[in-house]
Formats: structure tokens, sequence, C-alpha cells
């Protein structure tokens, strides 16, 4: 047995078993074994051998030894055969997850994240006493780290990271850990977005996507969907400035464009962002359309990589309708039904980052598949994970999805197909022509294989909602992360009631607050009428320097007692985490230093933003004083290297 543990030495472990039936193979040139096999005796292995899964971007493939090939001894002479082939990197064992025995794979990488008061140069001698070398410093928390150890590490990373693990000056520590990752899948035709007749039925179970276009079609927000690839050249996202900041993570590229295949990502950013102008619209049709392929298997840094792109090249939404293995919907003794996958450290640390730092500090809303296994999505790490809006499926005659997961962190529901009923599917886009899910049948959507009917799974719900945060986000703007799923819950239609059994809150453990409505959403997304204001603005160039407190002021005069306020700060910084930010008010309020930042964002650069009684709740102290008098921003530098400068301070009084 192996384990290895999440959230730090207080954190939950968790253990991974060796699965003698199995063995996994790397090659060198990323090929499959099978063709990139020269030697005979290879081939005569590989008749042993039955494929089980192939990891394409690593060149891995796990294979699991024929029911007659019997004994260690055996066995271990195969391993051997297939390490003896020249392109051959690594035959080895399999670990697996002992609740589900689906195979885990570690990579010899692991990530590291010390505390945040360490030097640098400490942290890097703690990894090279390890025998580890840093791949690369990661910018979404303060001294975190990607490192490898050296070839041939194999199962050692296990105590490695354990090792670390004890040492005080390490917060979190975990190998990278990969497994199968699984696409959320099982114009008159859009049933999903109003009422429609499709072939001489009625559908009356949309989510009021139509009606909220008169108020909202989504423009100047940017979707980002985190998949396997879009066809940038699909005639539906074909408009000037819809494609913006297109990134591969797999292949470190910016090339997101699908794999053979590939052709989930396509389909689900149709069900967001299409145009509309051709065949198929999404629900946000004026959105721009951020395309970032994550072809790498779940666990992966490139999966914590796709976040950190997207909240720093200005997504406002994320979609993502991927996740964990599902069980078989059909199955209830399906082992994967009660197998916990946990999120990884890196992963969720690169979320919250996004959370706290997209959209200038507002946040980037982030939608996800709940999931096809009929099963609890809170044993789903990923989609249970609170910063997170899980979403459920519901089809066309208003019931659960028959795959559709269910439990407690369920936020909502968005209309999709059923594998049941004979009722209609999701109509979007499909990669053109003959590559995509529909090779060019009308039976499957439209002659020229542009569009696919049938698409569905809480894959296809999940950038419905998405689409209606753009919605929401581009009706205010203003808006944070948390405001807007505050939105989604209060826009909600309680659908299927007996089923449902919706709780004294209103949620249901199969329909969250129940199928998202976006006309209500749009219409409750109306910017409040301001309360009087006054601003007062300091503006100057403060230099702030290694180790010392920087400090810009403002005189007010106002006396009126206040209801509210606010601070904004404009700083130049290259490590904004060597920062302590606080706003001093006058001393007749009686209120002392307000903390507005410390020490946050990592070796993000500059910080622009407004604290107000939400982010920052100990402004409310301020609340029924006479603001009359000198009010100063204080920034203290609490690190050598990097320096930057104060260039604004305002406060913002609401009487």
């Amino acid at each position: 047995m192996r384990s290895f543990r999440y959230g730090g030495q207080t954190g939950k472990s968790f253990s991974l078993k060796t699965d003698e039936s199995l063995v996994v193979v790397r090659t060198q040139s990323r090929r499959p074994l099978n063709a990139a096999a020269q030697l005979l005796k290879t081939r005569q292995a590989l008749d042993n051998l039955d494929p089980v899964h192939r990891f394409r971007h690593a060149g891995v493939e796990i294979f699991r030894f024929c029911s007659d090939v019997r004994g260690p001894s055996t066995r271990g002479a195969i391993r051997t055969t297939l390490k003896s082939e020249k392109d051959v990197q690594f035959a080895g064992h399999v670990l697996v997850d002992p609740q589900s025995n689906k195979p885990v794979l570690y990579t010899e990488n692991l990530f590291i994240k010390f505390e945040d008061d360490l030097a640098e140069s400490t942290c890097r001698k703690i990894v090279k006493a390890a025998g580890l070398r840093v791949k690369r410093k990661l910018e979404y928390a303060r001294n975190t780290f990607f490192v490898a150890g050296p070839e041939g590490t194999g199962q050692e990373v296990f105590p490695i990271a354990e090792t670390l693990l004890k040492k005080k000056e390490v917060e979190l520590c975990h190998p990278e850990l990969v497994r199968k990752m699984e696409w959320r899948t099982a114009f008159p035709q859009q049933w999903h977005l109003k009422k429609s007749i499709i072939n001489g039925t009625v559908y009356d179970a949309h989510a009021h996507v139509d009606s909220a276009w008169a108020l909202s079609q989504g423009e100047n927000i940017t979707i980002a969907v985190i998949d396997d690839g879009v066809d940038l050249d699909h005639e539906e996202f074909a408009s000037s400035g819809k494609l913006i900041a297109p990134r591969d993570v797999t292949g470190a590229n910016d090339d997101p464009r699908p794999g053979s295949g590939d052709n989930h990502g396509t389909a689900c950013a149709g069900v967001a962002t299409g145009n509309g102008f051709h065949g198929a619209s999404g629900v946000a049709p004026k959105a721009r359309l951020m395309a970032i392929r994550y072809a790498s298997p779940l666990g992966s840094q490139a999966e914590a990589d796709a976040f950190i792109w997207a909240a720093q090249h200005g997504a406002d939404v994320i979609s993502c309708s991927w996740g964990p293995e599902d069980g078989a919907w059909w199955d209830p003794r399906d082992p994967l039904h009660h197998t916990v996958v946990p999120l990884p450290d890196s992963t969720r640390l690169a979320i919250d980052w996004a959370v706290t730092n997209g959209r200038n500090g507002k946040g980037c809303v982030i939608t996800w598949a709940a999931g096809n296994g009929n099963e609890s999505v809170d044993n789903d790490g990923y989609a249970s994970y609170e910063k997170v809006i899980a979403v459920a499926a519901c089809h066309a005659k208003e019931k659960k999805s028959a795959y559709s997961d269910f439990g407690k962190a369920i936020w909502c529901t968005f209309p999709s197909n059923d594998t049941l009923l004979p009722i209609p599917g999701i109509w979007t886009t499909d990669r053109a022509g003959a590559a995509g899910y529909n090779p060019g049948q009308v039976s499957r959507g439209d002659a020229a294989g542009h569009y696919v009917n049938d698409f569905g799974g809480t894959s296809s719900s999940c950038p419905g909602v998405a689409g209606v945060a753009a919605l929401i986000l581009a009706r205010n703007p203003s808006l944070r992360w948390d405001e807007v799923r505050d939105l989604l819950k209060h826009s909600c239609d309680q659908i299927d009631p007996a089923a449902g059994k919706y709780d004294i809150n209103g949620h249901s453990l199969l329909y969250g607050y129940g199928r998202i409505n976006a006309q209500r959403a749009v219409e409750l997304a109306a910017p409040a009428v301001p309360a009087p204001a006054t601003v007062h603005t300091s503006s100057a160039i403060i230099p702030i320097r290694d180790l010392q407190t920087s400090r810009l002021s403002v005189q007010v005069a106002e006396t009126a007692l206040l209801t509210s306020v606010k601070i904004g700060v404009d700083i130049e910084h290259t490590y904004i985490g060597d920062l302590i930010i606080k706003v001093v008010p006058p001393k007749s309020t009686g209120v002392p230093p307000i903390l507005l930042h410390n020490r946050t964002g990592g070796g993000a650069d500059n910080l622009h933003t407004t604290y107000d009684v939400t982010t920052t709740p100990d402004l409310m102290t301020l609340v029924g004083k006479n603001p009359k008098g000198k009010w100063s921003l204080t920034v203290q530098d609490k690190e050598k290297l990097d320096t930057g400068r104060i260039l604004q301070f305002s406060v913002t009084l609401i009487s």
C-alpha cells in the first residue's frame, strides 16, 4: 500500500494498493506500444496483454495480463521483456484506488507548498536536499513549486512526499497523481432555450433563455471552456472578437484545436457561447469564448494551469464538463458509486486563486458538471468543492435525467438529454464535417456535419449554466462570484416536487435549488440604485521599498455619519505577496487600522481593486462614524528583492 495526503499534515490520508494483474508501460516516443515495438519478443509479450487505458499525451498505457498468465514469475518475465524494448522508458506495477480498483498513476513529480514567510532560497535548498529539482515555480500561491525526482524514482515519490510533509517549513506536499478523466457526456431544435415543437411534439421544459435575451446576451463577458479542444474554425465561433486567449495547457501552446476523436469541447462551447448566426445558438451568444484544451489525465499539474491561464487572461466564467470516472448509472453495485476521489491541493489552490483574484478581485464564476453515474456528487472532490457550482441534468419531461448525479453539493439543474426516454437531446455545435459526433447524417443533426442533435449528460448542463452566469454578469459586471451563485439559486424553478423533496431551505438532493430560469436570473441581476456617495482620491507616486512602510493620505471634510465605506487601491508591485496593506481611519472615529491585504496573491503583479464591507467585513466598524479627518493607506513590504509604488488611494463615503 502507498499513501498520500491532501490538505497538509492534518489533512486526510488516502491509500493506494498494487494490482498485480496490471502493468503500466511508457514509451519515450509517446507512441502506442504496439506501434513502437520492434523486437519479436515484445510483440509476443503483447499477445499476453489486454489494453485497459491509454494516456495519449504522456505515452502511457495500462494493460491487464490475460487470464492464462499466472504467477508473479511469469508476469515479472513479461515486464522484463517490455523493458528491453528500446523505445520503452518504463514498465512496472500499477497502483489502484482500493474502492474502485481503477488505476492511479504516479509521475515522479510532486507539488509542494512551503510556509508563506519562508525565503524562496530556503525553499529551494530544502527541495535540493530532498534530491529533487524544481521544474517551475507556481504563481498562484506563495512559495509553491512543481518539482521532480530523478528518473527511476518510481513509487519512492510517496515516502519523499511524506518526509517533506513532516518538516515544519512545509505546508502542503503530494505526488502528482493522475487518473482517467471522463468527459461529462452520456433553432427550432433548441428546446432547452425556449418552448419548441420537434417532430410534432411540443416541449415546454426550457430554461427561459430566449426571453432573457431582451435584457442580456452576454456582451463583453468571456467564458473559458476547459475541455478536450474546440474547433476554432466553426462557423458559429467565426465572428470578430469571439475568440480570446486560446490555450492548450496539455501541449503548452496556443492552439486548442481538438485531436482525433476529441469532439466534446466543441459541443460544450456551442452550448455556452455559439453565435446563433447559422445553426445553433449558445445560452450567451454574444459572450467571448476562451478555448482551453486540457487533454491530460485527471489530477495533473496542467489541470491547475488551466484555471490560472483562464483567470490571468480575463475569463469571467469557467466551465468544466469533466471529472472522475462515473459509475455505471444503471448498476448500483458498481464500486465506482462509492469511490471518493479527492481534489488535489495543486488544483484546489488554483481554483482558489481564480475565485480570489479573477475579474479584478471579484472572482471567476466556475461551473462544474455534477457527473453521469446516478451516484452521489459528494464523493467527487471536484464538483462538490464549495467554490464551484455543481450542475445536475433534467430532461424534456421535467424530471431528473436518469444518469444525473445527486447530493448535497448539487446547486442547480439545467436541461439536457435522457438515456431512457425517446425525447430530444441538446442541439449544439459539432466539429465541422465528418470529424465530430455527426458524420454528416440528418438523423444526427445536419447533412453538413456542423451540428449534432443528441448532445447531453451533465456535460451539456454545465456550459448552459455558465452561459446564464455570463448573461448575469453582462447585466451587472460589479457582482462577485458568490453573488452570481446566489442569484442563480434565487432564479430557480422547483421542478418535480414529489420526487425532488425540496427541504425547508428549498434545496433538493436531485435538483439543487431547481432548474435555472435565465430570465429571472437576469432580472434579479439589475444593478441596485446606488446610495448617495462622495469619493475622495489622492494620487501620487509613493515608492514601496523593501522591508519599509509607505503611506498615502487623503483629507475628508464631510461629517455625515457613514452607512458604508469603500477603499480603492492602485498599486504597482512585482510581487504583491510581499505586501501588508491597511487603511487607517481618522483618530476621531476610534477605529484602529483595518487590514485590507495580508500577503496574498503570491507572485502576481500589481493590485488595482476596491475593498467594501462584503470583501472586508472589518470595514463595518466604521458604520455610524463621523468620517471627518485624515484617512491613510499604509503599505508594508515584508520581503527583499521586489519593489513598487502606490499610485492612488480613494475613500468612498456612503451616508
